[in-house]
C-alpha cells in the first residue's frame, strides 16, 4: 500500500462523538419533542448562517483526523517490503501539501517577497552588505516584486473571485434543484421562494454565507500558491497553514471533552433523586474539586504526564503520538474540572422532577429506579446537557488558547490558536514588530467562537421550556 492508516486517540473519539450524534439525529427525527426545538432552530436566519461557518470548520477538522504513515522508496521493493515513513500526515497535510513544504528561513510578512530580517549578503562581486535577502518561495516569480506585486495580487485576486463565484453558482443551483425535486415545484417558483425568504428554512442565508465563504477560499487558495497571505513564523513555517492545522485542536478541545463531562455531570441526576447519603457524596465530591483552583490541578496532571512520557519514551514512538496523548490527557483533565456546574443544574432540576406527578406515579406502580431515572428523569433534563454543552464549547476552546500560553496546555509540537499566540508572545515587543501570528490565531479563533456562541443562544432560546413557544 502507498500508506498505513493510523488512528490515534483523538481521532477514534471523533469519529465516535461523530457517530453519537448522527445516532441522535435519526432519533429526534422519530420524536417530535425533538424535532420542534430543532424546527425553531432551522426557522433561524442567525443560527443557519452561524451553521456553515461551524460546518466548514468541522470539514476541517475532520480531514485533519484522518491520519496516515506514506510509504517510502525502498531498495527492497523488489521483494514486496513497503517502508514507512514515522511522520504521521493527514488528508488535510495532502491537500495542503504546497503550503507544508514551502518553508523560508525565518520570519516573513504576509504577501511580502523579501524576509523580514536582514542578513549578510555575499554580491557576485564578492562584497557583502547587509540587506532584506528575497524568501525563497514567497513572491519567488516576480522579477521586480515592487512594481509588480500589486497588480499580480489583483489580477489573481480577481480569477479566484471569477472561480469562486462559479462554483458557487453551480452549487447553488444544484442545492434549488434538489429542493424543488423535493417539493415537486418549478425549478424557478423555488428559485424565487428562496431568494425573497418565503422557505420554512432560511436557505437564502446559507446561500449567501456559504458564497462568501466559497469566495474566500478560493482567493485563499489561491494566493497561497504564490505568496505567503498571513506571512511565516520564526522557523519559516506557513502561518496560514498552522492556523488551519490548529483548526483540529481547538474542535478536539471543545467537543471530546464533553464526552469526559457527560458521565461525571449525570451525578447530579442520582443526586437529586436519591438524596440521602448519596447526594452527601456527590455534593462533598463537587464541592471538593471546585475549591482547587482549575489551572494548578490542569498543570500538576500535565507535569505528571509529562515525567511518564520522559521515564517510558518506548510507549511513544512517533512525535504524533505523543503529542496526541498529551491532548488527550487535556481534554480528560478540562473534563474532569468542568462537570461540576452541569451537575449543579441537573441535581436541581432532578429534586424538582423528582416530586411531579408522572414520577410519583411510576414509583406507585412499582417502577424501578433505573427505570425512572432513563423514562422520566433523563430525557426531562437533556435541554438543560445540550444547552450547557453547547455553550461551554466556546469556552474550552478559549480554554485551550490560556492554558497553552501559560504553557501547560498542548504539546509544543501541536498546532494550537495557543501556541501561536505564545509564541506570538516574545515577539510583539521587538522591532519591528512580528504582529500576523496573533492576528491569525485571533481571526480564526474569533470566527469559531462567535459563530458558536450566536448558534447557542438559538439553541438556548429552541430548547429552553420558559422560552418555547406554544
Amino acid at each position: 500500500m502507498p500508506f498505513q492508516p493510523v488512528i490515534l486517540w483523538t481521532d477514534a473519539l471523533i469519529f465516535l462523538l461523530l457517530a453519537l450524534v448522527i445516532a441522535f439525529i435519526l432519533i429526534a427525527r422519530r420524536r417530535e419533542h425533538l424535532r420542534a426545538p430543532w424546527r425553531e432552530v432551522m426557522r433561524s436566519k442567525m443560527a443557519m448562517g452561524c451553521l456553515v461557518v461551524l460546518l466548514a470548520y468541522f470539514t476541517l477538522g475532520l480531514l485533519d483526523s484522518l491520519h496516515f504513515r506514506p510509504a517510502l522508496p525502498s531498495a527492497d521493493a523488489s521483494n514486496g517490503r513497503v517502508d514507512y515513513s514515522t511522520e504521521v500526515l493527514s488528508v488535510l497535510d495532502l491537500a495542503a501539501a504546497p503550503l507544508r513544504s514551502r518553508v523560508e528561513k525565518t520570519y516573513s510578512a504576509p504577501f511580502a517577497a523579501y524576509s523580514y530580517a536582514r542578513e549578510t549578503v555575499t554580491r557576485l562581486d564578492g562584497t557583502q552588505v547587509r540587506e532584506f535577502p528575497r524568501l525563497q518561495f514567497g513572491g519567488a516569480h516576480l522579477q521586480d516584486p515592487a512594481a509588480e506585486r500589486g497588480r499580480d495580487i489583483l489580477l489573481r485576486s480577481l480569477r479566484a473571485l471569477l472561480v469562486g463565484g462559479i462554483i458557487w453558482l453551480l452549487s447553488g443551483a444544484l442545492l434549488v434543484a434538489l429542493l424543488a425535486r423535493r417539493a415537486n415545484t418549478p425549478f424557478r417558483l423555488m428559485l424565487a421562494n428562496i431568494m425573497r425568504g418565503r422557505t420554512a428554512i432560511p436557505w437564502h442565508v446559507m446561500l449567501y454565507t456559504s458564497g462568501a465563504m466559497m469566495l474566500l477560499a478560493a482567493w485563499c487558495v489561491a494566493l497561497s500558491g504564490a505568496y505567503h497571505i498571513l506571512g511565516t513564523g520564526k522557523v519559516g513555517q506557513d502561518v496560514f497553514y498552522e492556523a488551519i492545522k490548529s483548526i483540529r485542536t481547538g474542535l478536539v478541545i471543545g467537543t471530546l471533552t464533553t464526552l469526559v463531562t457527560l458521565p461525571f455531570a449525570m451525578l447530579g441526576v442520582l443526586a437529586g433523586y436519591f438524596r440521602g447519603w448519596v447526594d452527601d457524596v456527590v455534593q462533598y465530591v463537587y464541592t471538593t474539586l471546585n475549591s482547587i483552583p482549575d489551572v494548578l490541578l490542569i498543570a500538576a496532571a500535565i507535569l505528571m504526564l509529562q515525567v511518564y512520557m520522559a521515564n517510558h519514551p518506548d510507549q511513544f514512538d512517533t512525535i504524533a503520538l505523543r503529542a496526541d496523548v498529551r491532548l488527550l490527557f487535556l481534554c480528560l483533565i478540562l473534563g474532569i474540572t468542568s462537570w461540576t456546574g452541569l451537575a449543579r443544574l441537573l441535581r436541581g432540576e432532578t429534586l424538582k422532577l423528582r416530586e411531579m406527578d408522572y414520577v410519583q406515579a411510576a414509583v406507585a406502580l412499582g417502577a424501578g429506579h433505573a427505570a425512572i431515572i432513563r423514562r422520566h428523569l433523563i430525557p426531562n433534563v437533556m435541554h438543560i446537557v445540550l444547552i450547557t454543552m453547547v455553550l461551554s464549547f466556546s469556552g474550552l476552546v478559549l480554554a485551550e488558547a490560556v492554558l497553552s500560553y501559560v504553557g501547560v496546555g498542548v504539546d509544543p509540537s501541536t498546532m494550537s490558536w495557543g501556541n501561536m499566540i505564545n509564541s506570538a508572545r516574545l515577539e510583539m515587543a521587538r522591532e519591528p514588530m512580528v504582529w500576523w501570528l496573533l492576528l491569525a490565531a485571533f481571526v480564526f479563533m474569533f470566527t469559531l467562537v462567535l459563530a458558536a456562541n450566536l448558534f447557542s443562544d438559538k439553541v438556548r432560546d429552541a430548547f429552553d421550556p420558559r422560552l418555547r413557544k406554544l
